[in-house]
């Protein structure tokens, strides 16, 4: 039984942690599975938010801290509000000059200011706190909800250790059910947008900017919509991370994991289909996190271990994708028959 409650604990934690990929994921599909946009950093506007987040709701610095602001101490809600803000107005800033760029060019930049913001925040310790990072990033209802679980479990001696431990961790039950809110909500304000009007141009944009153009779209103006709304998912990504890690540092945000992982969690999935994105988000953590298990009893090195998963890793998603090249959940897409004008006298047709 104690091995069934280890396993259900930590599946627990994978969900929170996949779920929160799939909240990025959502955010790379509307930039590049719905307009085209080649963006490569991701994991800039992944910091972003993650650092308003824990600055907005974060406790004021203290006098072992480098940095001298933030620490507001404000509700989740607005932190996560905040996240969302500061992330779309980088992320408007960073296309102002950049989406006039088409593909490579595009990818370049995008990794190149990714890259900036992450070294800003190891260099700029007056608000980052620098390498230390930012730590004790308050976990919302955390204490009422804890000390509720570990006052009932200490009124109930006689409970099963098992009951008792599953009852304990009662905190991470509630932040996977807010996380899984949040990505329904997310996933179902995509939905009805990537059906509406402004959904249907970003997808001519993707397939061919320039007949969207002479159509009389402003392309420039929707690219640069679906970057600032992509951006703001992101940024709740990060605020969705920073909260429940509690701690945060410019390493946590490497490209590995804060874009390329991202990356191959849409490809997989599938690209332009929300379901895919939330779909590839939890099947390559999910085989990330089984390697780490198969790695380990292997006898080899700790170098050794993580070098062989990262060969097992790209192995499994080669024969993923040979064998799906459009992913899990390809993208739908709906025809629509035009109706020939009918001949004087002639009876409707039925429906195909």
């Amino acid at each position: 039984m104690e091995l069934f409650i280890g396993i259900v604990n930590y599946l627990v934690f994978f969900a929170i942690t996949a779920g929160t990929y799939g909240v990025l994921s959502l955010g790379l599909n509307v930039q590049w599975g719905f307009t085209g946009l080649f963006n490569i950093g991701v994991a800039g506007f992944y910091a972003v938010g993650a650092y308003t987040a824990a600055l907005v709701s974060g406790p004021p610095p203290d006098v072992w801290d480098g940095r001298v602001v933030g620490g507001f101490e404000l509700s989740f809600v607005v932190g996560l509000l905040a996240a969302a803000l500061v992330a779309g107005a980088v992320g408007f800033l960073i296309g102002l000059p950049t989406l006039r760029l088409r593909a490579d060019y595009l990818a370049i930049a995008t990794i190149g200011i990714a890259e900036t913001i992450r070294l800003v925040l190891k260099n700029e310790a007056w608000l980052t706190n620098g390498v230390w990072g930012l730590q004790q990033i308050p976990s919302p209802l955390h204490e009422p909800i804890h000390q509720g679980a570990v006052g009932f479990v200490r009124a109930r001696p006689d409970l099963a250790p098992w009951l008792q431990d599953l009852i304990s961790k009662a905190y991470n039950w509630f932040y996977l059910a807010l996380v899984v809110f949040v990505l329904v909500i997310l996933y179902l304000a995509m939905r009805r947008l990537a059906r509406s009007p402004w959904g249907r141009v970003l997808r001519a944009i993707r397939e061919d900017e320039d007949v969207a153009a002479m159509s009389g779209k402003n392309v420039f103006a929707y690219k640069l919509q679906a970057l600032v709304l992509g951006a703001m998912i992101m940024g709740i990504g990060g605020a969705l991370y920073a909260h429940y890690a509690r701690f945060i540092s410019p390493n946590s945000f490497e490209p590995l994991y804060g874009t390329f992982i991202v990356w191959v969690m849409l490809i997989l999935g599938g690209t332009g289909n929300n379901k895919g994105a939330i779909l590839g988000a939890f099947t390559v953590w999910g085989i990330w996190a089984a390697t780490d298990f198969i790695t380990g009893y292997l006898p080899f090195t700790a170098p050794q271990a993580a070098a062989l998963r990262i060969i097992v890793i790209g192995v499994l998603l080669e024969v993923i994708v040979l064998a799906r090249p459009q992913g899990l959940l390809p993208e739908v897409r709906r025809r629509r028959h035009l109706r020939r004008p009918k001949k004087t006298g002639e009876a409707d047709s039925p429906p195909p």
